[in-house]
C-alpha cells in the first residue's frame, strides 16, 4: 500500500495514502529552503499544465560499496525495463499513441515556436507524466487542445503512422475515465484501464472469481494479480503476465536484471528473496508470489532494499489486478533509527485503540518501518511518486509475518525544499494556525505518514469467515482502508505518548498542527485538483473528504470545528482538539467494524454520503481564491540517472550519478532504452 501524492506542508499536513499520496506543493516559492547546505541542488526542473517537475538526490550513495552499487544499478535496471507495461496496464492505446508522438517530436521539421506545436509538446509532455492518456490523478482524458487536423498534419510530415481508434480516441469522447468507481455503473466497463477485455463486465469479474484458484485454506493468494481477464471462444481466461505470457519480452529483461541482481546481494536472505521473484516472474504463480512476499518481508539486515511487481490494485475498479511498480531504496540509517520506536511499540498502539476488543489483534508481528532514500523508481511509482509504503498487502501474510513500512526521506525533502507557504496563508483562518504549521507541519506529516503505515495498516483483524475486502466491500475497499489508516494516524497524533516515546517535544502542538492541517485540507484545498462540478473520485481524496465531513458533521452540536467566514471567505476551525479525537476515535472504530465484519453497505453509506460530492459553493470558492497560485498543483520527479563505469575487460568499477537536465531529455532516454513491448499486446 502506498502513501502518495499529496504531503502539502503548505496546503495540508498529513496526506495520507497506501497508499497510494500525491504531492502537491506550493505557489509563489516565497519561502528559502531551510537546508543551507543543499541550497546550491536545482529542485525544480519545469512546470506545464498541472504539472511541476522535480529532482531527487540519493544521499549515501558515494558511501556504498562496490558491490552495493551494483545491486543498486542492476535493481534500477530490472525496474526499468519493465516500463512499458505500466504503460499498457493503463490503457491498450497508450504505447500506440506514445511512440508516434514521441516520433512527431523527435522528427519533426518545420516550426516548433508556433502555438499548436507548443500545445502538442505540452499535451506530449502531459501523456509522459501520466503513463498515458488519462491524468495520473482524476482519471480523466487528457484533453488535446491542438486540433485532430493538425495532428494528421504533423503525422503526415513524420511519415509517423496512428490511425483508426488510437488517433480518434485523442480527441473524441470514448474512454473518458481511465478509472470508474462511481455507484450506478458497471465499473469494469466504465473503466478504460487495460486489465479486462473491452467486453468484460463487472458481473462477468464477479462470477469467474467465485470459482477461481484462491490459494491454500486460511492462505489465500491475491486472485488476478498479474493477469489480464478477456473472453476467448465464449469463456473467460486470464492473460498471466509472466515470461512466455503476457507482457513476456519485458518480462525477460526484468528477470536478466535481477538475476544479476541476485549475484550481488548483500546477504542470504536477499538472494533468497530476488531468486523467488525471478521464479515468479518466469512461472506467474500467485503461490509463489506469497513465498517471495514473505521472503522479501523477513529480509531484513543489509542496507538495500526494493519494492518490485504487480503491486496496488488501486486502478483496477474491482480491486484485483496490480499495477507494475518498482523503487529501488538505500536506507537512511539516522531516520529508520528514529522511526523504529513505533514498531516497537505497535502493541501498545494496538492494545489502546478504541477499537472493538474482538477486532483487535492480540499479537502484531513483525512490524518495521524505516526511513529510506529513494535511487531509482519506475512504472506506478514514477513520474508520480508515493512518499510512503507499506507492504506486502496480502492480509493473512502481514498477520502472520509482518509487513515492512517505508517513508521515502529524500522525496519528501525534495517536496520539502520545492515548496512556499503561500497557500497555507491564504487557507489557514489565523496566524496561530499558520505559525503551527509552519514550526510543527513537517513533524506532524512524518508522523501521521509513519502511524499511518506501521500502525493503521498493520492495526485490526477480520473475523473468522468474512472473505477479503475487495470481495466484501468490493469498490469501495481501498477508500475505506485508506481513511481507516488515516484515522489511525489521527487518533494518535494527539497522544502524549508520543512525547514518552520521544518522537516529539510537543505533542498537543504537533496534534494541533495535524489536525488544523487535515480538516483543511479534507474540506478545502483538496478541491484545487478537481474541476468545478466534478465529484471526488480518487480513493484518498475521497477518504480524507469522508474522515473530515463526517467528523464536521458530528461535532456540530459542540462546535468542534466550526465554519467560519471571514472577509467573505470561508474557514474551517478546530475549536476542540481533543474532542475532535474523540470523534476519530469513533468514527476508527466503525471503519475497522466495516472491514472486520465486511459490512458493504455501512460502507456505501459512508464513501456516497460523505465523500463523493462536493459543495459546489465552496469549491468554486476554493478555486477562485487559488488563482492567485502559479504553482502546479501536481508534482513529480525525473530520476538520478545511474551511470556504470567500467574497465577495459567490461567490469564495472564504479557507479556515478547523473541528473536529466530536462525531463524531455529522460522520457526520450527512456523511450530508446527501455521500449521492449510492441505498441499492441
Amino acid at each position: 500500500m502506498k502513501l502518495r501524492y499529496m504531503l502539502c506542508a503548505a496546503v495540508a499536513t498529513s496526506l495520507l495514502v497506501s497508499c497510494v499520496v500525491e504531492v502537491k506543493k506550493d505557489p509563489k516559492a516565497e519561502t528559502k529552503t531551510e537546508a543551507k547546505t543543499e541550497k546550491t541542488f536545482e529542485y525544480e526542473v519545469e512546470q506545464f499544465a498541472d504539472i511541476k517537475v522535480l529532482r531527487y538526490q540519493i544521499p549515501g550513495f558515494d558511501q556504498l560499496t562496490l558491490k552495493e552499487k551494483k545491486l543498486v544499478y542492476y535493481l534500477t535496471q530490472a525496474g526499468l525495463a519493465g516500463r512499458d507495461i505500466m504503460w499498457d496496464q493503463n490503457y491498450r492505446h497508450n504505447l500506440e499513441i506514445r511512440k508516434a508522438l514521441e516520433k512527431v517530436n523527435d522528427e519533426f521539421k518545420g516550426a516548433r515556436d508556433t502555438e499548436d506545436f507548443k500545445k502538442f509538446t505540452t499535451y506530449l509532455k502531459r501523456v509522459w507524466f501520466s503513463n498515458g492518456i488519462h491524468h495520473h490523478y482524476s482519471n480523466d482524458k487528457i484533453k488535446a487542445e491542438f486540433s485532430k487536423e493538425y495532428l494528421e498534419n504533423l503525422l503526415k510530415e513524420t511519415s509517423t503512422t496512428l490511425s483508426g481508434e488510437a488517433l480518434e480516441v485523442i480527441f473524441n469522447n470514448k474512454d473518458s475515465k481511465k478509472v470508474n468507481k462511481k455507484a450506478g455503473v458497471d465499473n469494469v466497463l466504465a473503466s478504460a484501464v487495460n486489465f479486462y477485455g473491452p467486453d468484460i463486465t463487472s458481473e462477468d469479474v464477479d462470477t469467474f472469481y467465485k470459482t477461481a484458484y484462491k490459494g491454500p485454506e486460511g492462505k489465500p493468494v491475491e486472485a488476478g494479480l498479474n493477469s489480464k481477464l478477456v473472453r476467448e471462444d465464449g469463456k473467460l481466461v486470464e492473460k498471466v503476465w509472466k515470461s512466455g505470457g503476457m507482457y513476456g519480452a519485458a518480462i525477460d529483461k526484468i528477470v536478466y536484471w535481477l538475476e544479476k541482481a541476485q549475484g550481488v546481494a548483500e546477504n542470504e536472505k536477499q538472494a533468497k528473496a530476488l531468486g523467488l521473484l525471478v521464479e515468479y516472474y518466469k512461472t506467474g504463480s500467485l503461490d509463489t508470489w506469497d513465498q517471495y512476499a514473505i521472503a522479501w518481508v523477513e529480509s531484513t539486515e543489509g542496507n538495500i532494499d526494493w519494492i518490485n511487481g504487480f503491486i496496488e490494485v488501486y486502478n483496477d475498479p474491482k480491486g484485483y489486478r496490480g499495477s507494475y511498480e518498482t523503487i529501488v531504496e538505500i536506507k537512511d540509517f539516522d531516520m529508520s533509527k528514529k522511526m523504529k520506536v513505533l514498531s516497537d511499540n505497535a502493541q501498545w498502539f494496538e492494545d489502546n485503540s478504541p477499537l472493538d476488543q474482538a477486532h483487535k489483534k492480540e499479537n502484531v508481528v513483525g512490524v518495521s518501518y524505516k526511513t529510506v532514500n529513494v535511487a531509482g523508481e519506475a512504472g506506478d511509482a514514477s513520474p508520480s511518486t508515493p512518499i510512503g509504503v507499506n507492504l506486502p498487502n496480502n492480509n493473512w501474510i502481514r498477520q502472520e509475518h509482518g509487513s515492512k513500512s517505508v517513508s521515502l526521506g529524500n522525496i519528501i525533502g525534495s517536496y520539502n525544499n520545492a515548496g512556499g507557504t503561500g497557500r497555507l496563508k491564504e487557507f489557514a483562518h489565523d496566524q496561530e494556525e499558520i505559525d503551527l504549521e509552519i514550526k510543527y507541519g513537517k513533524l506532524a506529516d512524518k508522523l501521521h505518514t509513519a502511524l499511518h503505515e506501521v500502525i493503521g495498516h498493520a492495526s485490526g483483524k477480520i473475523n473468522e469467515g468474512i472473505g477479503q475486502p475487495k470481495e466484501t466491500l468490493k469498490n469501495y475497499a481501498s477508500t475505506m482502508e485508506e481513511g481507516r489508516a488515516d484515522l489511525v494516524g489521527l487518533y494518535y497524533l494527539m497522544d502524549p505518548k508520543l512525547q514518552e516515546l520521544g518522537l516529539v517535544e510537543d505533542w498537543q502542538k504537533v496534534g494541533k498542527a495535524a489536525y488544523d492541517g487535515y480538516i483543511r485540507n479534507g474540506l478545502m484545498t483538496q478541491l484545487i485538483r478537481i474541476n468545478l462540478g466534478d465529484d471526488i473520485e480518487e480513493d484518498h481524496m475521497v477518504n480524507r473528504q469522508w474522515v473530515s465531513a463526517w467528523a464536521f458533521e458530528q461535532g456540530k452540536k459542540d462546535n468542534v470545528i466550526e465554519k467560519v467566514v471571514k472577509d467573505g471567505k470561508t474557514f474551517f476551525v478546530v475549536n476542540d482538539y481533543m474532542k475532535l479525537r474523540d470523534i476519530f476515535g469513533r468514527l476508527l472504530k466503525e471503519t475497522q467494524r466495516i472491514k472486520s465484519e465486511g459490512d458493504f453497505e455501512a460502507a456505501k453509506a459512508l464513501v456516497e454520503g460523505y465523500g463523493v460530492k462536493v459543495d459546489q459553493a465552496i469549491h468554486k470558492e476554493v478555486l477562485d481564491r487559488n488563482k492567485q497560485f502559479t504553482s502546479a498543483p501536481y508534482s513529480g520527479f525525473v530520476n538520478p540517472v545511474l551511470e556504470p563505469v567500467v574497465d577495459a575487460e567490461g567490469n564495472i568499477t564504479d557507479v556515478k550519478v547523473a541528473q536529466p537536465k530536462t525531463f524531455e531529455e529522460q522520457m526520450k532516454f527512456y523511450a530508446k532504452n527501455y521500449s521492449f513491448l510492441p505498441a499492441k499486446n
